[in-house]
């Protein structure tokens, strides 16, 4: 499964670079693009555990910028 979700208050691309890779490190993820530019996060994961992967998604970027929200 395959989702595009926006980003708000992503400040840096550094920032974005770290939530990319954070979220690539999680099992099961299979593609994953963190876009400073658009304010965008997709992520493509295993259908079964998508809900699982998106929760933990989710616990990572607040781990590297605690203002950032993904509007899901």
């Amino acid at each position: 499964m395959k989702k595009t979700f926006e980003l708000e208050d992503l400040d840096c691309a550094n920032c974005a670079l770290k939530m990319e890779e954070g979220i690539a490190a999680i099992p099961g993820v299979q593609n994953v693009c963190v876009n400073y530019m658009t304010q965008r996060l997709t992520l493509e994961a295993e259908d079964a555990a998508f809900a699982k992967i998106l929760k933990e998604a989710v616990r990572v970027c607040r781990r590297i910028e605690p203002d950032c929200t993904i509007l899901l």
